[in-house]
């Protein structure tokens, strides 16, 4: 299967009023274990812990 690249986003940022983090990870193109957006903890240097992050299009 293809790799295609995709964003991922601060969602907890936005709502604090601080800088988002954005990650690059990939996934498989027409996997059917990821048919909706990717989220996952990644740590956010602003905010100075994990938060969630989630795919933006």
């Amino acid at each position: 299967m293809a790799r295609e690249f995709i964003i991922l986003e601060c969602t907890e940022a936005k709502a604090e009023g601080k800088p988002v983090s954005r990650y690059i990870s990939t996934r498989n193109k027409k996997s059917p274990n990821t048919p909706n957006r990717l989220e996952k903890k990644k740590y956010n240097p602003n905010l100075k812990r994990h938060t969630l992050h989630r795919e933006t299009k």
